[in-house]
């Protein structure tokens, strides 16, 4: 009995020991090196639907910064297996309106135990993940262009300034986001906070998979506003499949660098 009881103390302590580690916030990645430089603005264009004018006013006032790339850095927690929450750092670089590719490490008690790198470029996405997975094909494609454009909630101007772009009324607190995609379309439907006037959801239909049949509904939620290099934004981002009820990822951003030379880091592996 005594070595069956020292068995489960040993295995117990092993398993506080793996959800522990997993409650460790890792360290931030090194910021990346450039500053953003004074950017060039264009007036706020006439005609936007009601909830949009106002949000983009709160925004960048009458002046809308001309982007054409960013590099966000920060950490995050996803769950890609139900139940377990995997702490994570993250840089995502984005050449606006053309591709981005995200980086990222898994962590437990801050230690990388694994690594994504996910790359869109010229409308083809590839995904390389952790354990030697990886994904290609039209619905990684369609699904990488949504996220591409999703996440530039993050520096709204490019909905303003990037070519086939448009906003459409629907009513006082919900616009239709149309975006390109390669010679088709995409749509959001864009949720406004009635409280603030902050864009709080962007809905749109997405394939999940290379192996998805049908899209899912796609949830992305913008919360906790903080000035970060001289602009509003939402510093934490949740992405929600609608089928699973409850966000699969939480993306916190910490460093943002507008306007950066990344044609070499677009295309790089690692951070």
């Amino acid at each position: 009995m005594k070595i069956i009881f020292s068995i489960l103390i040993f295995f117990a302590i092993l398993l506080f020991l793996g959800w522990l580690g997993f409650r460790i916030q890792p360290r931030p990645l090194a910021s990346y090196p450039q500053q953003s430089p004074p950017l060039q603005t264009l007036p706020l264009p006439a005609g936007l639907p009601a909830p949009v004018e106002r949000y983009y006013r709160q925004v960048y006032g009458d002046q809308i910064p001309m982007i054409e790339s960013v590099v966000l850095t920060g950490r995050a927690t996803m769950a890609p297996v139900a139940g377990l929450k995997i702490p994570a750092r993250f840089r995502f670089v984005h050449q606006a309106g053309e591709g981005y590719r995200h980086y990222f490490e898994m962590t437990w008690f801050s230690l990388t135990i694994g690594t994504g790198n996910e790359i869109y470029l010229d409308g083809k996405s590839r995904l390389e993940l952790p354990m030697g997975l990886s994904d290609e094909g039209t619905q990684v494609d369609q699904a990488a262009n949504l996220s591409m454009w999703a996440e530039y909630v993050w520096l709204p101007a490019v909905f303003l300034t990037e070519p086939g772009v448009r906003w459409e009324a629907v009513d006082d607190e919900t616009a239709l986001l149309v975006v390109p995609f390669g010679d088709e379309e995409q749509t959001f439907v864009a949720r406004f906070d009635p409280a603030t006037g902050n864009l709080a959801i962007l809905e749109s239909m997405r394939y999940k998979d290379s192996k998805s049949i049908a899209k899912t509904l796609w949830l992305n939620e913008s919360s906790n506003w903080k000035i970060v290099d001289g602009y509003p934004m939402p510093t934490t981002g949740a992405v929600t499949w609608f089928d699973q009820g409850k966000p699969w990822a939480l993306f916190t951003i910490e460093d943002v660098v507008y306007n950066g030379d990344v044609q070499e880091l677009i295309r790089r592996q690692g951070p």
